[in-house]
């Protein structure tokens, strides 16, 4: 058998180490895996480094000083304010920012000299007379403050923060959130509360990809009724930077141009006449627009260091007559990067780094390759130096050779951990369905074990997490993943899956709320129920079948075709299923919202809304077979009882109209709630009428202007139309037969 003699000798110092610890401290406690304060009930995300922890608490006092240093900066005294505001308005406790130090304060304070902890490291010390929180960085020092509002107890009446010594330091430099609002505008309450709840989990960069919800000064015709303008968007990134979070404006360049070049003064700059979805390349108009765009952006994000430019998904790239030419010479890699080189030229004069959506070779590699072409890349390309590499292909994730490659050319490269998926109302947190009846691990275990293998390890420069807007998901439902990517980006060793989604859903809900789990897993089976409903999937999945509605009686003799029951028995079966476990999830929900101890209500009020949408769905298929059961009692009874023919034939009557107020019912109830955090979808104002048009993307969200996204499937079934004429038979039939 064979010695590893390296592994033995890292347990033994390990060993050594734990011991002399334990020699040393006396009544503490060493542990040296992750997880010993979720152990203890604390939600802590991300989990810190460095854990040591007593049974001598800090505790709360009648009246808490907060000191800061005499000559704190505005940032300290920012974080101290953050602090005070927790306190005094969440927990109910009495405190006030001092100076001076006393009994029981707890004490910000600015130390240089730990390498260990870095630039945004810190370390916080509770002991039963003080809290101490010290790092050598404004936002080390607000990191500290943030760890110290998640580790805040109760018991009765009592405050407290357990007895721990904490050093922490991050793993990953950048950790940043793409947030994507191409299909809905939040409301800037909302961005805000966005940016406290992320820079909780310690990320620092939001990519906040506007499309056409900036209203950009050079072309305000491109920015949607509502959009921000440059003095909110330049509020909200000052905003942003009181919580060390920079605002990197993504402005879709070469693909995702519809929001431009749908506009008819525009059309010209198009990569093909008929598609408003790129840019072409080698038309200097396209340059001109996109610097016209770009500089906007810049002025609205005063002091961030970087502009994305998007650039990905180009379907079209090289179609045009005069790109087919110059794809000869240089390849398709080539003109994607003489895209990216010309761009970058212009941007560069602005000191501003650029990002874009490119592999770590994937200029090598083929980089369309990825959007099924076929393609490889034959011809030799140089990239624009030193462009930021924001997208992944494939890390090869043992070895990250195409990033280590990338990074040797002086690319800095961050670790994309894609978007949970674009399903429709729910993400696949815990399972991914293949619309056959098979199942594979869902996104979180997908995304933890990427952030394990490949976090710490000085190959990237960053990790940035996607949330792409194609099914119009309210941002409620992406709070775990934004949350995962932060805890595994921070510290890689972190607790396991299982224990941090216990941890998320407790953080982020509280200690009073109960079963969010089941209500996540019943929330992603209901999704994909809902997604296979009618022609939804149709939409992004091409030939997979659609629901008609029953035969409609006609004629004397009542004559219809029985076959919907036989057709969709197994439709109906299921929707009885899902049936149940809405109603389950609609009870969690309830029970959570009855508790008084919950926190981020709006999130399970929206899923809420989910829920009783997909129960809508189960119960329309339920609706139908009961419509066709109806219709065929009255065929049965035509010639034996006419007036419990006619009663049928009236009932059959009820149940469409019955469906139909539901349908209504829970659609607008949908919209009220999501609309407390959202502009109205699609909505014109006094002074700008909003210019809808699809592109060819195919998204759900972009199926109507409106919400009316979600219940367009439906509406086509036509069941209005079949009210209108079934009424019309059932006046026939009641003149014919019943008068």
């Amino acid at each position: 058998m064979k010695i590893d003699h390296h592994f033995l000798n890292r347990l033994f110092r390990f060993n050594i180490r734990i011991l002399s610890v334990l020699f040393l401290t006396g009544a503490y406690q060493v542990y040296g895996q992750p997880g010993t304060l979720s152990a203890q009930g604390i939600s802590l995300i991300p989990y810190p480094k460095e854990v040591r922890t007593s049974n001598e608490n800090f505790t709360f006092g009648n009246e808490t000083n907060i000191v800061l240093d005499k000559n704190a900066s505005e940032n300290d005294r920012f974080a101290a304010g953050e602090l005070l505001k927790h306190l005094t308005s969440v927990t109910g406790i009495s405190a006030k920012i001092s100076t001076k130090p006393s009994r029981g304060s707890i004490i910000l304070t600015r130390k240089n000299g730990d390498k260990k902890i870095g630039s945004e490291g810190y370390s916080l010390v509770s002991e039963p007379n003080s809290l101490t929180i010290s790092a050598s960085t404004e936002s080390g020092l607000f990191y500290g403050v943030q760890t110290a509002l998640q580790l805040i107890q109760r018991k009765g009446r009592e405050a407290y923060i357990p007895g721990v010594t904490i050093k922490d330091w991050p793993d990953t430099k950048v950790r940043a959130v793409h947030y994507d609002t191409k299909h809905h505008q939040d409301k800037r309450s909302y961005v805000e509360s966005l940016i406290r709840d992320l820079a909780a989990y310690k990320v620092n960069m939001l990519v906040w990809e506007w499309e056409d919800k900036f209203e950009y000064p050079s072309h305000p015709e491109i920015g949607a009724p509502g959009a921000f303008t440059m003095k909110e968007i330049q509020e909200i990134t000052a905003y942003a930077h009181k919580y060390h979070i920079q605002i990197v404006p993504l402005v879709q360049g070469l693909g995702h141009v519809s929001f431009i070049l749908k506009w008819p003064q525009f059309a010209h700059l198009r990569e093909l006449p008929a598609s408003n979805f790129e840019f072409c390349p080698l038309k200097d108009g396209s340059y001109d627009l996109l610097s016209d765009l770009w500089k906007d952006a810049m002025e609205a994000t005063p002091g961030s260091q970087y502009i994305h430019i998007g650039s990905d998904e180009t379907y079209e790239l090289g179609a045009c007559p005069a790109c087919k030419k110059k794809e000869e010479e240089i390849g398709k890699s080539g003109l994607y990067h003489l895209f990216i080189d010309r761009s970058a030229k212009k941007i560069e004069a602005s000191g501003r780094g650029i990002m874009t959506w490119e592999a770590p070779m994937g200029w090598a590699k083929g980089r369309l390759e990825v959007y099924h072409t076929g393609m490889k890349q034959e011809k030799p390309v140089t990239p624009h130096k030193g462009i930021i590499l924001t997208e992944s292909y494939d890390y090869e994730t043992h070895d990250l050779k195409y990033a280590r490659q990338a990074r040797s050319l002086g690319h800095p490269v961050y670790a994309y951990d894609p978007n949970p998926g674009i399903e429709q109302l729910f993400l696949p947190y815990f399972f991914v369905s293949d619309g056959k009846g098979k199942t594979k691990p869902g996104s979180l275990e997908n995304s933890y074990q990427f952030l394990q293998e490949t976090m710490g390890k000085g190959v990237f420069d960053g990790v940035i997490r996607t949330s792409w807007d194609d099914s119009g998901l309210p941002m409620q439902a992406w709070m775990l993943s934004f949350a995962t990517t932060a805890a595994y980006s921070w510290n890689a060793a972190a607790p396991g899956l299982k224990d941090f989604t216990n941890i998320f859903f407790k953080n982020r809900y509280g200690h009073g709320s109960s079963e969010i789990d089941s209500l996540y897993y019943l929330l992603t089976e209901g999704a994909y129920f809902f997604m296979e409903s009618f022609e939804r999937r149709v939409w992004a999945w091409g030939e997979i079948g659609k629901t008609h509605i029953p035969d409609l009686p006609r004629g004397d003799a009542l004559e219809y075709d029985p076959f919907w029951n036989t057709q969709y028995k197994d439709r109906v079966r299921i929707a009885g299923e899902l049936l149940k476990k809405m109603n389950m999830a609609i009870a969690i929900c309830d029970r959570n919202l009855h508790s008084s101890a919950l926190e981020n209500e709006q999130d399970i009020i929206v899923f809420k809304t989910l829920a009783q949408l997909i129960q809508h769905t189960a119960l329309t298929y339920q609706d139908l077979s009961s419509l066709e059961f109806t219709i065929k009692a009255a065929h049965q009874q035509r010639f034996t009882d006419l007036p419990e023919t006619y009663r049928n034939l009236q009932a059959a009557e009820g149940i469409v109209q019955e469906q139909l107020a539901r349908r209504k019912k829970v659609f607008e109830e949908l919209v009220t709630v999501w609309s407390k955090t959202m502009l109205p979808k699609g909505m014109s104002t006094n002074t700008k009428k909003y210019f809808f048009e699809q592109d060819r993307t195919r998204h759900f969200a972009n199926r109507t202007a409106d919400m009316t996204y979600l219940i367009i499937d439906e509406e086509q079934l036509g069941l209005d139309e079949y009210l209108v004429k079934l009424r019309e038979y059932n006046r026939f039939f009641y003149n014919r037969f019943m008068k």
